[in-house]
């Protein structure tokens, strides 16, 4: 009996650093932020920053 309660004690705070470093890591890796748009092409000559040849 007198290695049950620690044992239990282990076992809940070993879930919880687990669960949380499961919730930082996913967090950490989730991309959640829109990338920028580039803009340094030439607005006369392109369409969505694709160069156009020709008249289509």
């Amino acid at each position: 009996m007198k290695f049950a309660v620690p044992g239990v004690a282990s076992a809940v705070v070993g879930a919880v650093l687990g669960a949380v470093a499961v919730f930082v890591v996913t967090a950490a890796a989730a991309q959640n932020s829109r990338p920028d748009v580039d803009r340094s092409g030439n607005q006369s000559s392109s369409l969505l920053n694709n160069v156009e040849y020709g008249s289509r």
